[in-house]
């Protein structure tokens, strides 16, 4: 009987004190794990800034998986949206434009990618930008981590900003972003000693060392370490992602995000 009465006990303090944690409101920047009013709260407070990663679902050679894109999209967004402190990350877009299925071109030749036309993708877009706008927010920052859509991104935001001309509302795409990810990270890795031949433009060790960095778990390196340099029909264009590593890929990471940062608030200032 005591035993039960001691159990008991134990469990109504455990209880008690799981309930302040379990009445807390969520921390972090995903603006997918606030209630409705919790965001009108937060936007009361000044989280004016609404982040929208855009990802994509496509192959990316034989030893990255398929939600490569997204994945890191989503994680460097939240990184730029925390170090801004005003600013909340929507749901990553992974369905993006990846070229034809009929007849399959560009990554859609490889299975796993997933493709939409760019009139929708745009209008996707625009749909979710003006949701934001309609509620509060004021600047609705797109950041695209695959090149194939940039085009796109760029009518969508000179779209939205004439739409929204003499309102409150303004659409930001950093060019920042991309450069860094792309250009600026293969400059970094030449610095190190990295050679071209080695980045690569997809699936390269410059593509793979970042994916180390954000998620390890999507690459499959000890598979990736046996084997022969891969080639354009495994999907791997212009590198040799064989000297891979999660200290190359940290230091593309601090580079997007402080150069993306830095550009976001530019644009904003005085706002």
């Amino acid at each position: 009987m005591r035993h039960l009465l001691r159990c008991l006990v134990a469990s109504v303090v455990l209880l008690a004190i799981a309930q302040p944690a379990l009445a807390q409101a969520p921390q972090g920047v995903r603006l997918q794990n606030y209630t409705w009013t919790e965001l009108r709260d937060q936007i009361r407070a000044g989280k004016t800034t609404v982040i929208i990663p855009i990802g994509g679902t496509e192959q990316s050679g034989p030893y990255i998986a398929v939600g490569k894109h997204n994945v890191r999209a989503e994680y460097l967004a939240d990184r730029i949206a925390e170090k801004l402190g005003n600013a909340l990350v929507a749901p990553v877009v992974a369905y993006v434009p990846e070229g034809s299925y009929a007849p399959p071109t560009s990554h859609m030749r490889f299975p796993g990618t997933i493709t939409i036309p760019d009139d929708v993708f745009e209008k996707l877009l625009e749909s979710a930008a003006n949701s934001f706008a309609v509620h509060g927010f004021r600047d609705v920052v797109f950041i695209g981590d695959h090149g194939g859509y940039q085009k796109d991104l760029k009518q969508v935001v000179a779209h939205l900003n004439k739409t929204w001309a003499g309102t409150n509302a303004r659409a930001i795409l950093p060019a920042a972003y991309y450069d860094a990810s792309s250009d600026g990270y293969a400059q970094l890795l030449r610095q190190h000693g990295i050679r071209d031949d080695e980045i690569g433009t997809h699936a390269g060790l410059a593509d793979t060392s970042l994916q180390l960095a954000v998620a390890p778990q999507m690459v499959r390196l000890s598979q990736l370490r046996n084997a022969p340099k891969p080639g354009a029909a495994d999907g791997v264009y212009g590198g040799d992602p064989r000297r891979s590593s999660v200290e190359l890929g940290q230091m593309g990471v601090d580079a997007i995000v402080s150069r993306t940062v830095d550009a976001i608030r530019k644009e904003t200032a005085g706002r």
